[in-house]
């Protein structure tokens, strides 16, 4: 292709399913699919977060790797907490005045991007030397963490009640 990437053109790619491929300032950004502790903290932790938006009545939806647009492109967060009504609509993509966390999994490449696109929280699960929660959460166009770590349990309260220890994500 010349010239930049842009989202209609990755969106037209046949399904990778050895890659990632996001879009951010026109170029693509390719990373390998994750491994088996990266896919059971991801699957774990999404079943959690919808657990506790059911018991909670939330109007939201927990979705993995999903398409979200955002001002630069175009990212693929490991799990994306969307408003219900959006995700019941949507296409391909989600729009990110619609999401209301975004998730990485051992990521801290994307909170930028996701900060300027306006998310309220982003989440980064760090799985070794042992699983530990950066929890941030969007104050003047930066993310402020809070560190959870295994063996600690913190309250949520957004955007869902949630009773939550980082160990959980790794035991069988």
């Amino acid at each position: 292709m010349r010239g930049p990437w842009t989202r209609e053109a990755v969106l037209a790619l046949p399904e990778d399913s050895h890659h990632r491929v996001e879009l951010v300032g026109g170029a693509l950004m390719m990373s390998p699919r994750a491994g088996v502790p990266h896919r059971r903290a991801c699957k774990r932790l999404a079943a959690l977060l919808a657990g506790a938006a059911a018991a909670a009545g939330a109007p939201v939806e927990v979705l993995e790797a999903v398409n979200v647009v955002v001002p630069d492109g175009l990212l693929i967060p490991d799990i994306a907490v969307v408003d219900a009504e959006a995700a019941a609509s949507a296409g391909l993509t989600v729009d990110t005045h619609d999401v209301l966390v975004v998730i990485e999994i051992a990521s801290a490449m994307k909170p930028a991007l996701c900060a300027a696109a306006g998310i309220p929280h982003y989440w980064r699960l760090e799985l070794e030397p042992a699983p530990r929660l950066y929890l941030g959460h969007l104050e003047r166009g930066t993310y402020t963490d809070r560190l959870v770590q295994a063996g600690e349990t913190t309250r949520l309260e957004r955007p869902f009640p949630l009773d939550f220890d980082p160990a959980r994500l790794v035991r069988r």
